[in-house]
């Protein structure tokens, strides 16, 4: 995933000083979990739930490897994170994503997520969603 992100925008470096924090110490329980999906024993897809507050979560790092792609893995995947935000007790969710990703975009719209103002200052976001869990 970090490689094809730092390819798709020119040398990001996720982990950069202004860029939203979304690693081990964010990403595990308590309040968060990374999830992992796998296909005849291959990792095929990720995902983490970010604790924001009480109430709110924000999805981070969704990714679906190229050879999985259009066959409804990320939806799936995605459905999945938000069941998970629900076991912890969290009744929204927010995710984001960059303007090179109009799959992921499309996928979020669809799903039921409203665009709402930039919540998390990611320098290059372009779509911010959120949605009643």
């Amino acid at each position: 995933m970090r490689d094809e992100m730092r390819e798709l925008y020119s040398g990001l470096d996720l982990q950069a000083p202004g860029m939203p924090k979304a690693g081990p110490d964010e990403l595990n329980p308590p309040k968060g979990a990374f999830l992992v999906g796998y296909e005849a024993g291959v990792a095929t897809c990720c995902g983490g739930i970010k604790r924001l507050d009480d109430e709110t979560c924000e999805i981070k790092r969704m990714y679906v490897i190229p050879a999985a792609r259009g066959r409804g893995v990320a939806r799936i995947l995605l459905e999945a994170l938000e069941e998970k935000a629900r076991e912890f007790g969290y009744v929204t969710a927010r995710l984001d994503t960059g303007p090179k990703q109009s799959g992921a975009q499309h996928l979020y719209e669809s799903a039921g997520y409203a665009v709402i103002p930039n919540f998390n200052a990611n320098p290059v976001a372009t779509f911010f969603g959120e949605k009643r869990l």
